[in-house]
């Protein structure tokens, strides 16, 4: 019934889609996984360098399954949402482990991987192994939500289930990995979020939103995110040339990566409380050399902002050292990973 639409997006992918991307055609299903979870939450011109600073350290899965997790974790540093890195080791060594460094070849398989879901999995068994399972993810949601009219809110599990059968049965069977780049590409440059190109539109004679000026009400998300507001005050303690940090272990934002002395407030602290801080760190007065208040830093996460202020303290010498935290040489900073929050402070500071 909507073969025309089939028919119409490989058209246009075969004489007018001019997208160029370095994974594309790309069959290592390794290389193609390493792509799409770098692209998870993170726009292609950030992911580039990334993906390509993976393949050139870790060029088989072999490789990144045996490096160790802190060069892992500082290749990632400012990509953000670090999950998405301890579940790329934790699949590389299941890989390794469980299916002797072979990539598993069927759609089953691949989904069991930690951190892959459906669009991950139908992604890699159908670009690298050209099986017949169709990619549903953002690009998607919109070019069918507009073309058919699909008022369902697509982050709920009718709209997902009604989503996920449009796409499958417009799923080219004989080529699906052709088609699933197809639509994925027109949605990223043809039926964009803003401003998208309906004028030359191969579907805008047919396209439910722009015959009833829906463009901008499609597609339909139902959730609105709650952000919690954080304030992270950290103290950088520094005696001799070195540096106290700690690898963050908890179950929170940015586990396993390295932090400052951290005290977290509920709101604003001014400078003169914000030093008062360095007692309630457990360092006495007479301890203090030198202090340097920081201006405000802020990092906007996905459910998250996180606000605060950086506290530099230069102490003398002391064996003093809180649980969990310890001393390095100040130039090995750069050899740990730190979220983007204290990058900035260190890069400012630098």
């Amino acid at each position: 019934m909507n073969s025309w639409f089939t028919k119409d997006l490989m058209h246009w992918n075969e004489f007018e889609n001019i997208r160029q991307m370095p994974w594309k055609g790309e069959k290592d299903p390794y290389k193609i996984w390493l792509s799409e979870i770098i692209l998870q939450q993170t726009r292609v011109e950030q992911g580039l360098a990334y993906y390509h600073a993976f393949i050139n350290k870790f060029p088989t899965v072999t490789d990144l399954a045996a490096a160790p997790d802190q060069d892992v974790f500082k290749l990632w540093e400012g990509l953000g949402y670090y999950s998405r890195c301890r579940n790329l080791l934790k699949a590389a060594r299941s890989i390794v482990s469980d299916h002797n460094g072979r990539f598993p070849a069927s759609y089953d398989e691949i989904i069991q991987l930690s951190g892959v879901g459906p669009y991950t999995a139908a992604a890699v068994s159908s670009f690298a192994y050209n099986l017949p399972h169709a990619v549903v993810d953002g690009n998607v949601y919109r070019v069918l939500a507009r073309v058919f009219g699909i008022y369902l809110p697509y982050d709920q599990p009718e709209g997902k289930k009604n989503f996920a059968k449009l796409a499958a049965d417009l799923l080219d069977q004989s080529s699906p990995s052709l088609y699933n780049q197809a639509i994925m590409d027109f949605g990223a440059t043809v039926c964009k979020p803003k401003s998208p190109a309906c004028q030359i539109c191969p579907f805008n004679s047919k396209c439910h939103a722009f015959l009833r000026d829906k463009i901008e009400s499609l597609p339909v998300k139902s959730k609105k995110i709650i952000i919690k507001n954080r304030w992270f005050y950290y103290i950088v303690f520094e005696r001799n040339s070195q540096l106290l940090v700690r690898e963050r272990i908890e179950r929170d934002i940015w586990q396993h990566l390295y932090e400052f002395y951290l005290i977290e407030e509920d709101g604003w602290i001014n400078d003169h409380d914000l030093s008062k801080l360095v007692l309630k760190a457990g360092i006495k007065e007479k301890d203090v050399l030198a202090t340097e208040i920081s201006a405000e830093f802020t990092q906007q996460l996905t459910h998250q902002q996180i606000r605060g202020r950086f506290l530099h303290v230069s102490i003398k010498k002391s064996r003093w050292a809180p649980d969990g935290y310890r001393w390095i040489k100040k130039e090995d900073w750069k050899l740990l990973p730190f979220p983007r929050y204290i990058l900035s402070y260190l890069k400012e500071k630098r």
